[in-house]
């Protein structure tokens, strides 16, 4: 046996070592608590997302200088199976990484239950600037996800499962007007059935905040949500991450650049466009 083969297996057994620990976990949460639902649990080093959101063009990657579109019950483009629509104001890359430690941050807690934060925290864990101005775009950010209304019908639910993205959101006193110390917001419970067990992927955080916004993102999350993925169409790309551009060379121009963040991260490893269709190999 090689030294590399050992050294697989060994890499292998500690994956699923952890794999197993978070399912005990999770398991002996719902065991105490039988009345109460939880988000699974994964590490500290990982963020996720219902595979069918990462599949979707609910975040678009479209550029910052166009305007946000106003939708009201729109159908967003899915790739794959289940439908998705959803009113408010157009959510981008960026409002997707915030929701990702959102996420998070409820995972430790009872389905439904407030989080608390201070602003400072949470951009330095996603690794924005440290000032007002972030403070200001990241409450903004989290007012237009309470606007929302988000619904997702899939053969796995059996149902459709309709949520606010943010039921609630509190920055300041009510009866003072002062800016809270610390921010409270409240994750949707049905967020817990779209999660379901095993419904949704996990994405190197590190490696997203890495990435220019945009492109480079969607994709690495989208890719994320397939072991092997298989080949893709520049068309269904381009509809995946709500893109709107009619010109194809730019479009192929602007996949070839987010590819070549996505290999320069070491997400993936290979790559290649040919006949409209674009071939990766993860990592």
């Amino acid at each position: 046996m090689t030294d590399q083969t050992n050294t697989d297996n060994a890499l292998n057994s500690e994956f699923l070592s952890k794999r197993n620990e978070e399912s005990k976990q999770s398991l002996a949460r719902k065991k105490m608590t039988p009345q109460q639902e939880f988000l699974p649990m994964w590490p500290d080093d990982m963020r996720c997302m219902p595979n069918e959101l990462l599949r979707s063009a609910l975040f678009t990657a479209k550029n910052r200088k166009q305007p946000r579109e106003i939708l009201k019950l729109a159908p967003i483009y899915t790739i794959g199976t289940g439908n998705i629509t959803y009113t408010g104001e157009e959510l981008r890359q960026d409002d997707e990484t915030v929701w990702l430690q959102l996420i998070h941050l409820a995972k430790e807690q009872q389905a439904g239950s407030s989080i608390e934060f201070t602003p400072y925290a949470f951009c330095k864990a996603i690794k924005w600037s440290l000032n007002g101005q972030s403070y200001n775009r990241l409450r903004t950010m989290l007012t237009r996800m309470q606007a929302t209304a988000l619904s997702v019908y899939s053969k796995r639910l059996s149902k459709g499962v309709s949520l606010s993205m943010i039921p609630s959101f509190e920055y300041q006193d009510i009866q003072t007007g002062q800016s809270l110390n610390r921010w409270r917001v409240q994750i949707a419970p049905q967020l817990v059935e779209i999660f379901g067990d095993v419904h949704f992927s996990r994405m190197e955080w590190e490696q997203r905040l890495n990435l220019p916004v945009g492109l480079a993102t969607w994709l690495h999350g989208y890719l994320a949500s397939h072991k092997d993925p298989f080949p893709i169409k520049i068309e269904t790309i381009k509809q995946g991450a709500g893109l709107t551009t009619e010109d194809k060379s730019h479009l192929i121009s602007t996949i070839e650049k987010a590819l070549e963040s996505l290999s320069n991260i070491g997400f993936i490893t290979d790559w290649k466009i040919e006949k409209d269709l674009v071939t990766v190999k993860r990592s």
